[in-house]
């Protein structure tokens, strides 16, 4: 019986290779952001898990291991595997330091099961954060601050 999920192991595992040798350079321009608040709106719509009004979340979800992403001009989000060689990047010190930023990123690109994954080998260009949208959500949006009254 071992044997058996042994050998299914290995043909996953060449699968896998396989899969990750069809990978695409490309280069991609866009923001660093906070997935698990993108995708759940647990913070509010698109517009509002973005840039400087969701900054400080972006930072507490990257440090607890939430996986980053890039939003591309496009609007694809791409989810960052790893970026620069940094063994952590689910919340190590480098997303820290590019969380809400836009960059523009190259590396390479890999589609799986409908979602785009992102190994940035470099950081092309860090613009710093961008999108000043606190100045209409201020630092926290009020939607995402809790009703002491429920």
């Amino acid at each position: 019986m071992w044997k058996m999920a042994i050998s299914a192991l290995l043909m996953m595992l060449g699968a896998t290779a396989a899969q990750a040798a069809g990978g695409e350079r490309i280069q991609v321009k866009g923001e660093i952001i906070d997935t698990w608040c993108y995708y759940s709106g647990v913070m509010g719509g698109p517009d509002a898990v973005v840039g400087s009004a969701h900054h400080t979340c972006a930072l507490w979800c990257s440090a607890g291991g939430i996986p980053v992403g890039l939003l591309a001009e496009d609007g694809t989000v791409y989810m960052v595997l790893k970026i620069e060689g940094d063994a952590n990047s689910a919340g190590g010190d480098t997303q820290l330091k590019l969380a809400s930023h836009e960059i523009t990123a190259d590396g390479m690109f890999y589609r799986r099961d409908g979602l785009n994954y992102l190994v940035v080998e470099k950081v092309v260009t860090d613009h710093g954060i961008t999108n000043l949208n606190h100045e209409d959500y201020g630092p926290i949006p009020g939607f995402a601050i809790p009703d002491p009254t429920k």
